[in-house]
């Protein structure tokens, strides 16, 4: 397959990872830039062994450790995330929620199972079902070249067909919101909004971006709850939790939002803000019963303060954050705040938020998935 592809920095890249009861790196995206590089790697691979056979723990690991800028990885340029992986037996461990993560940061898994893999596992494995091959041993996989190829031209075709198209310039779509806001009927939303001078051109944008999304919940006292907060040297609620109990309520609040201003941004200050003082059950935060909690940060610049104890704190508390950052934010900043790092987003300038004008729901059983489709 290496041979038919077009090997270079800013063309395909490939990486290879093998795994029984752990999962290792052969090489990542980012190592081997040329097509004989690549190809002697291949070439040189010996094979790893191990019992037992842990796609799940595989799956996690390709997540946390391939799809990575510091791998290599261009999801944040935009750039198709396949994941082709190969099977030869039933998983030894759960693949169900392993899967749904790499799905929801925009990685097209397609599984190609021999006669001794599990049918619906590789189905489940796949983008899709029919994204799923079966052999009858490896020794067929040569064959198999072209149905490989078909499917990478399809998934591509996929990506295409669910973006706009207006417009010049190449059209990508990220998995925004990947965790979705309707997976439990109850939820609470915290949107931390960089209110600085650094975000004054864009504040419009973020404001619609945020309607747009609120439109989308399902708000009420026992049902999603979202607050709102900006922030630049300290931190400013617009509105709490449980501040409106209506969807009309808090749209009408968000449209009449002001720009807070002010300098510098303390992105590590407002965390702690959110943290103590909104997601707090004196003011509607639910984690006491259990409710899902998500923090939406916006950053047009560097903090001028230190995030990562205050991100960690998020995440010991059972908050998820999801980052979307300018090209003047840090973007280590970002993944550090983010729940992973594949839940970081970028965009040029919030200006670029005008573009996010296609909200595609894709339902599965278990999952709505929110793309945010922009043009540069």
């Amino acid at each position: 397959m290496v041979a038919d592809l077009n090997v270079d920095a800013n063309k395909d890249r490939v990486a290879v990872v093998q795994y029984s009861n752990t999962a290792e790196t052969n090489f990542n995206l980012g190592q081997y830039l040329t097509k004989d590089d690549v190809l002697d790697a291949v070439q040189g691979l010996r094979h790893k062994g191990g019992y037992p056979h842990n796609i799940g723990a595989a799956l996690q690991y390709v997540r946390d450790h391939v799809f990575t800028s510091e791998s290599g990885s261009r999801l944040l340029e935009g750039v198709p995330q396949i994941l082709i992986l190969l099977s030869g037996g039933r998983s030894g461990d759960d693949i169900r929620t392993p899967v749904r993560m790499l799905k929801e940061t925009g990685v097209i898994p397609i599984a190609i199972g021999t006669t001794d893999a599990d049918t619906l596992e590789i189905q489940t494995l796949s983008h899709e079902p029919n994204y799923a091959l079966s052999i009858t041993d490896y020794k067929e996989l040569p064959a198999a070249t072209q149905d490989v190829f078909s499917l990478l031209r399809k998934a591509s075709h996929h990506l295409e067909q669910t973006a706009p198209t207006k417009g010049f310039g190449k059209v990508y779509c990220f998995y925004l919101l990947t965790k979705t806001l309707f997976y439990s009927e109850k939820n609470d939303i915290v949107f931390l909004i960089d209110g600085s001078y650094d975000s004054r051109n864009g504040f419009e944008e973020i404001r619609g971006f945020i309607e747009k999304i609120v439109e989308s919940l399902n708000v009420g006292e026992n049902r999603d709850q979202v607050a709102v907060v900006q922030y630049s040297r300290d931190a400013t609620v617009n509105f709490y939790l449980n501040s409106y109990s209506s969807k009309s309520d808090v749209l009408s609040s968000i449209r009449t939002m002001r720009h807070k201003l002010g300098r510098p941004l303390k992105i590590g200050n407002a965390l702690a803000f959110v943290r103590d003082n909104v997601f707090a059950a004196s003011v509607g935060g639910r984690r006491e019963e259990s409710v899902p909690q998500y923090l939406y940060v916006f950053s047009g610049g560097r903090s001028t303060d230190d995030v990562r104890s205050q991100a960690q704190s998020l995440k010991e508390n059972g908050i998820k954050a999801f980052t979307i950052g300018t090209r003047n934010a840090d973007t280590l900043e970002m993944q550090t705040i983010s729940f992973t790092p594949a839940h970081n987003f970028y965009v040029t300038n919030f200006n670029n938020l005008q573009n996010v004008n296609n909200f595609c729901k894709e339902y599965t059983p278990e999952l709505v998935i929110i793309k945010w489709c922009t043009i540069f």
